[in-house]
């Protein structure tokens, strides 16, 4: 039987929605507002902003344009536009790696995802309350070391995973984005509006706003970099295969830039709903990951209004986990939808368990398989070291390098609609900057 047409988007907002959604995930809600406080404050953020707009922007628009070109699955999109451009078929390594980067992703992602289906659940039940810092800590350790609880949480999130992304591009992606980025972007409202009523609003804005350069380091810089690289999704093939299912109608140039801003407004967002909570309860604002897993429940259980709250917050969580999640199995579904007989629900659920059935390795690292295992990093570890700092790097170099140097540069800037200044502006971040800078990111992974 043959199989239908590639699939299109319905419209440009559906598309917006769904590729702000796959930016906006833990990244945002999570990791953004620690390494806000680990890095000085607003110098990191400046650095930030300028960093996602001379690295970001550009390999995001190169992902969407390859992917629009080739409308399949990263892997056989790469492997036909190399051979349409006479080049070598190893480009088509750039789609392979980015669909087995997802794939590697989605399955530790979604033991994260766990946690946060957890940390909901105890928001309802109250356990937070009257907790102090010891309370909290054996909360946290004792989920990390139970594997039959992790094994539920992780197993849950990808079964709501596996329920939206069967459904397809229309039923399934869209139906989803149209739900929960209007509820994320509602639940961070309230929650700002929560920070304004601590009466530390004003210290969180000069924090995150008033820069102190003197805090400015090569770490910092670095860090800022590598983090506009991966807030986006690049370098894992959801890009390139969200692109697939564009019409040309769309202007790659100016989608991207609102895409960027709404997944910046939205890190920020989260920067402003967090730390005025953590300077009313004098918290530590450098505490890393456990800023969202142990500080912030901390003072969620010992304020008026806790329990509300903290359900509020970890919904939001979940929700941003869910809209990344679903992104990083679509260019795995897509790939073995395309690749084999197989039906797009049937090739959502042989991509989804297989994810599962790594992930659940992932969770073992927690407690019974917390011995290190190689190269002295348990599973969890190892997936992480090895997407974020080899494959995604990587991945997403060799997506700007190909559009720039490899397709017909009349055909770009024409696709891209760049002004006579704009080429000149594409040409040298495309073909310098950005290379050089994922290039960076790469090399300080391993310094």
């Amino acid at each position: 039987m043959a199989k239908l047409a590639h699939a299109q988007w319905s419209s440009k907002m559906t598309f917006v929605l769904a590729a702000a959604g796959s930016a906006v995930g833990l990244g945002n809600i999570w990791k953004f507002p620690y390494m806000v406080g680990e890095s000085g404050g607003a110098a990191f953020v400046f650095v930030y902003l300028l960093c996602i707009a001379v690295i970001g922007l550009p390999i995001l628009v190169s992902e969407w344009l390859l992917g629009r070109r080739g409308q399949k699955n990263p892997a056989s999109t790469m492997s036909e536009l190399a051979r349409t451009a006479n080049q070598p078929g190893i480009w088509a390594i750039v789609g392979i790696s980015g669909i087995i980067g997802a794939f590697l992703i989605l399955s530790f992602y979604s033991v994260i995802g766990g946690w946060s289906l957890y940390y909901t659940v105890n928001s309802v039940s109250g356990a937070f309350s009257g907790q102090d810092a010891d309370g909290i800590g054996a909360l946290f350790n004792g989920m990390l070391s139970n594997p039959g609880l992790l094994l539920v949480g992780h197993s849950v999130f990808m079964l709501l995973v596996i329920g939206i992304v069967a459904r397809g591009v229309t039923k399934g992606l869209e139906g989803a984005v149209r739900i929960l980025m209007p509820v994320l972007a509602l639940l961070l409202v309230v929650l700002i509006g929560y920070g304004m009523t601590t009466g530390h609003f004003g210290e969180a804005l000069t924090y995150m706003f008033n820069p102190d350069w003197s805090k400015l380091s090569a770490d910092t810089v670095l860090a800022a970099l590598g983090h506009a690289f991966f807030t986006l999704s690049l370098g894992m093939g959801i890009m390139m295969a969200y692109g697939s299912y564009l019409g040309k109608d769309i202007n790659l140039l100016q989608t991207a830039r609102t895409v960027i801003i709404m997944d910046t407004v939205i890190a920020l967002g989260a920067g402003l709903a967090i730390f005025p909570i953590v300077f009313a309860n004098n918290l530590d604002l450098a505490s890393g990951p456990g800023l969202i897993f142990v500080t912030l429940p901390l003072a969620f259980g010992n304020i008026d209004g806790g329990t509300l709250l903290g359900l509020m917050f970890f919904l939001l969580l979940t929700f941003a986990a869910l809209t990344s999640a679903i992104s990083l199995l679509e260019p795995v579904v897509e790939f073995v939808e395309e690749r084999t007989p197989l039906s797009r629900v049937m090739a959502t659920i042989v991509a989804g368990v297989g994810a599962w059935l790594l992930g659940i390795a992932a969770l073992l690292s927690f407690n019974v398989w917390s011995e290190p295992l190689m190269f002295g990093m348990g599973v969890f570890d190892l997936l992480d070291t090895l997407t974020s700092k080899i494959m995604l790097p990587l991945t997403g170099l060799g997506a700007i390098l190909f559009t720039a140097w490899c397709l017909d540069r009349k055909s770009v800037e024409t696709e891209l609609r760049l002004s006579a200044t704009g080429v000149s502006m594409w040409n040298i971040i495309a073909r310098y900057v950005a290379p050089a800078g994922v290039i960076a990111v790469f090399v300080t992974g391993f310094m």
